[in-house]
């Protein structure tokens, strides 16, 4: 499994993504890299970017378009529009404390969402607010959930993917089905998932969801580092 050692990759979760694991899905110039439309919003530049470098995303992106940053340290030029700003942390599998990975996959009521999915994917999104999920959000990795009379009514992704690492997101249960567990039935069987292919989970939570930071911990999630999401509309 992946040693804390490698965590550096962590430091640029968008960038590393998008070179690496998720470069299919990217669309680069000079300097800069994005995903492809209807994917994802994160873009990213290096930690120390010429100032090129946001030349070169604001013409991938076009004008007035928004660039959703993550946790870049940098910040762009001042005719960028700020957007957002949202105080969140960074957490990474302790890798003790967690799921039983036998017990997770024998979940038989856990089922795998594809591409026939997206449209209820989409539904519960919009009833639940998660974070930000587009059309084909779901082709950067694996989506779990969980029907109650053929209704999706929970579910839990895969998102960035720097080496080493896979970040789970989209957590999200509609609000006739919380506190049946849920939640954590889902995180069990990914996190397993993950962990089988040799690699260690991650996720990215706001500082206000004191639940979700609650329920995490006790899935034996630590915080790696405090983190400042930002984003922007080019000019």
């Amino acid at each position: 499994m992946t040693g804390l050692r490698d965590a550096v990759a962590l430091d640029d979760p968008v960038g590393e993504s998008l070179r690496g694991h998720h470069a299919h899905l990217a669309r680069r110039l000079g300097g800069a890299v994005t995903y492809i439309p209807g994917v994802a919003t994160f873009s990213a530049v290096s930690a120390e970017p010429d100032p090129g470098a946001w030349d070169d995303l604001a013409k991938l992106l076009g004008p007035g378009e928004f660039a959703d940053m993550f946790s870049c340290p940098v910040m762009p030029p001042s005719d960028w529009e700020p957007v957002f700003v949202l105080e969140g942390r960074q957490m990474i599998w302790a890798g003790d404390g967690g799921p039983d990975p036998s017990r997770a996959e024998s979940d038989s009521g856990v089922v795998e969402l594809g591409v026939e999915s997206v449209p209820e994917m989409l539904d519960l999104i919009e009833r639940t607010r998660p974070g930000p999920f587009w059309p084909r959000t779901h082709e950067l990795g694996t989506y779990l959930g969980l029907r109650d009379g053929g209704r999706l009514v929970a579910m839990v992704g895969e998102r960035l993917r720097p080496p080493g690492w896979t970040e789970i997101s989209a957590v999200c249960t509609a609000p006739e089905a919380r506190g049946q567990g849920h939640a954590v039935r889902l995180l069990h069987a990914l996190i397993a998932r993950i962990v089988a292919r040799g690699e260690r989970p991650f996720l990215h939570v706001a500082e206000a969801n004191t639940g979700a930071l609650a329920l995490y911990e006790r899935l034996g999630f630590d915080t790696r580092k405090h983190v400042t999401f930002r984003g922007f509309r080019t000019p």
